[in-house]
């Protein structure tokens, strides 16, 4: 016979998102001082904005601090804003604590003359292949990463194709319009 009530121990944990960005902003101001830049709650996620040189330290305070436990590294991507002058590049690591069901994302700028940030795989494994595809696509050096080199795009390629440096379409075209899509 089937039954449509749920099972009793199938619970889903929904997280005050105010509280955790507060208890999160409080120890990110506490431990790291003026290398923290602001925090905002965009959706359902807290996020964080740092200063690159202590991304990674940040990352790995979520990751063993036993009152956060970040375990869970879902998603680290970059944003290119070319308008933006000495931040033009932006790192974003979004973080899962399972148990808690606790999403946050940490971010930091990159300058266009410097796309370079400590390596996160030390502290999540799967770093290793996300970190690959910013690279190949962005141009973003990973210091300490074990195999940096493209994932997707040929060896041989010498400009990182999701720069929005390059037109989208043939300069002669009068019916496209690369204002629409961010150049």
């Amino acid at each position: 016979m089937h039954s449509n009530i749920a099972h009793p121990q199938a619970k889903y944990i929904t997280p005050d998102i105010e509280a955790l960005k507060a208890n999160v902003e409080a120890q990110l101001k506490q431990r790291f001082g003026d290398s923290f830049i602001s925090s905002t709650i965009d959706y359902d996620f807290p996020v964080f904005t740092v200063k690159k040189d202590v991304v990674i330290d940040v990352l790995e305070m979520l990751y063993h601090d036993t009152a956060f436990e970040f375990k869970f590294l879902t998603t680290l991507c970059t944003s290119h804003y070319p308008h933006r002058e000495g931040a033009e590049f932006e790192l974003m690591y979004q973080l899962h604590n399972l148990q808690s069901n606790w999403r946050i994302r940490i971010k930091c700028t990159l300058p266009k003359e410097d796309v370079t940030v400590r390596s996160a795989t030390s502290i999540f494994r799967t770093a290793n292949w996300m970190e690959r595809q910013e690279f190949d696509f962005f141009g973003v050096q990973f210091e300490g990463h074990p195999n940096l080199k493209r994932i997707l795009n040929m060896d041989q390629m010498n400009y990182f194709p999701m720069r929005k440096e390059y037109a989208m379409e043939d300069g002669q075209r009068e019916d496209k319009d690369n204002s629409f899509f961010g150049r």
